[in-house]
Parts: structure tokens; C-alpha cells; sequence
């Protein structure tokens, strides 16, 4: 597993330091790069670093490469829960942050020739970020779909959900006037066993929820209100 080859290569965790530079220059842009800004805005931390990496490999002409490494990244941080516990170490020496980047990189199984991706972990390195990492990658995935015209629709359960109730559900829902002409409906699933049962549907900033935490909660706050 990563987690196991990244602890082996930095077992040091150095004490806390001030970041060594808050930006970095990706690459030299390419020539005729067009339409760098990010397609839709985003927030948070994870969210300022997604955007700028995804102006950093519009410029060079490399978001397909970029946004197969982050895609593979995100299936490694699924499979190996423990590399996130690794890259929330509050600092690390030099040289462990340039092993780490090295089997990061690895791990994507891409060939990224601009280097953008290379510069962008240098640099959340740099600024003790690599523990955004995940959140990048997911959101990251958020702009590639807004750039593809993509809908997204994220299916929360409390359990993996089975492939036929999957395609049921985008079935249903392409139909429908959350999705519009011409685009293209994205079913993102995830897991979260504290909902204890049932779905959470969220399409853009629409929200369904069928859980049973949820059906839980308002009958508490029912009871609450009636005694």
C-alpha cells in the first residue's frame, strides 16, 4: 500500500515550520493556451488550490493528464486509509516531503510531461498542504465536470449501493429538469454509515434526504416540540 511505502521512506516527522514560499510558478505557459479560469467558482482551501491548479494545466495544456492523475490519486486515498493520517504530519523535513511527492506521483500512473502536477505537490509541500490533497483531487473532479457540462449527483448511503439501484436512479434523474438540454448527468456514490440507512441525493445545491439519521432527527425534534 502507499501509506506503508510513504511511512518507510519518512518515518521523521520534523517540528512545526514556517512555510518555505506561498506560491510557485507551474510551468511556462503554453502557447495559445485559452480558457484558464476555472469554469465554476469553488470555496474552502481545498477548493483555491483546486482552481489553481486547474489554471495552471489549462495554461499548459495538460487538464486531461492532470485530472487522470487526480482521479487515480483519489482511488489511492480510498483503498489506503492511513495515507491521510501520514500527510496530516504538521511538518516534515525537506526530504521526506521529496519522498513522499515522488511515490505520490508514482501512484497516479500518468506521464505528466509539463510537470504541472510535479510543481503542484512541490508546492502544497512547501506550504505544509499535502493534507488537502484529498479534498483537491475531489474537487478538482468538480471542475472538470463543470467543464465538460457535466451534472453532477452524489448518492450518499449507508452502504455500497448495488449497480442496478444505481443506474435506476440516473435513469430517473437524467430525466428530469435538474439536468438540462445537452448535458450530461455524472453519478458520483459514496459511502457514510452514519447516515444508518436510506440515500442522500444532492444535485448542484439541491439536497434530498431519505436517510434515516435524518427521519430520526425530525421525529426526535416532533417529540421534543409535542411534550
Amino acid at each position: 500500500m502507499l501509506a506503508s511505502r510513504v511511512a518507510a521512506r519518512s518515518a521523521r516527522v520534523a517540528a512545526p515550520r514556517i512555510s518555505i514560499a506561498a506560491t510557485r510558478g507551474y510551468a511556462e505557459p503554453a502557447k495559445g493556451a485559452q480558457n484558464t479560469k476555472p469554469p465554476v467558482p469553488l470555496f474552502g482551501l481545498d477548493g483555491t488550490y483546486a482552481s489553481a491548479l486547474y489554471t495552471a494545466a489549462a495554461k499548459q495544456g495538460s487538464l486531461d493528464t492532470v485530472s487522470r492523475a487526480l482521479d487515480n490519486l483519489a482511488q489511492t486515498f480510498k483503498r489506503d486509509a492511513r495515507l491521510q493520517n501520514i500527510l496530516l504530519a504538521p511538518a516534515l523535513a525537506d526530504n521526506d516531503k521529496k519522498q513522499i511527492i515522488s511515490e505520490l506521483q508514482k501512484s497516479t500512473n500518468v506521464s505528466d510531461k509539463s510537470q504541472t502536477l510535479q510543481h503542484f505537490l512541490e508546492t502544497l509541500a512547501e506550504n505544509n498542504r499535502l493534507s488537502l490533497l484529498d479534498g483537491v483531487c475531489e474537487k478538482f473532479g468538480m471542475l472538470m465536470s463543470a467543464a465538460r457540462g457535466e451534472v453532477e449527483m452524489v448518492i450518499t448511503s449507508a452502504s455500497p449501493l448495488d449497480q442496478k439501484v444505481v443506474r435506476q436512479l440516473e435513469g430517473v434523474v437524467s430525466k428530469s429538469q435538474y439536468v438540462g438540454q445537452g448535458k450530461k448527468l455524472k453519478v458520483v456514490p459514496k459511502v457514510n454509515p452514519d447516515i444508518r440507512g436510506g440515500l442522500i441525493v444532492e444535485i448542484g445545491d439541491r439536497t434530498i434526504d431519505l436517510s434515516v439519521s435524518a427521519k430520526m432527527a425530525r421525529m426526535n425534534k416532533l417529540l421534543q416540540d409535542t411534550l
